[in-house]
């Protein structure tokens, strides 16, 4: 990947993720701003919701590896899309693996607030697998390449 492409690619990474503690299972979050989060709950509340979402994983061969998570909610034409630096977010990706499903929440997310969260189930599990796999794959050729 030329360095141009590697700087544009970074420019666009969403960074506003982490992992939670959620029911006791750590969960990934990607956190949405209070106005985002509640434009598109004000959109889908009371309505049977499907999620398609995908997982295209880019990379350089050298060890750099992003993946771009594409949401299409089934009502209310929502799509979302969210680029993460895998290099940087490996306990997400784990984390996704592991329980096939993420959240989406604002910033002041609480066990409390609980009607502040949005859970995604993944519709194909083995994409999450697959995805760690390639992802922890790039990984070690960064390394390798840097020894």
């Amino acid at each position: 990947m030329a360095s141009k492409e590697m700087e544009k690619l970074l420019e666009r990474v969403y960074k506003d993720i982490d992992t939670f503690d959620f029911n006791g299972q750590n969960v990934p979050r990607i956190i949405l701003t209070d106005r985002k989060f509640d434009d598109i709950m004000s959109k889908i509340q009371g309505k049977p919701i499907s999620v398609n979402t995908n997982l295209n994983i880019l990379q350089d061969g050298l060890g750099h590896v992003f993946v771009e998570i594409l949401l299409d909610f089934s009502y209310g034409e929502i799509h979302e899309e969210f680029l993460i630096y895998a290099n940087e977010s490996i306990d997400f990706f784990e984390s996704l693996a592991k329980t096939t499903m993420f959240a989406l929440s604002p910033p002041n997310y609480s066990e409390v607030n609980q009607d502040k969260i949005f859970m995604v189930q993944l519709p194909k599990p083995e994409k999450a697998v697959e995805a760690i796999d390639i992802i922890k794959n790039g990984l070690s050729k960064k390394s390798s390449l840097q020894k």
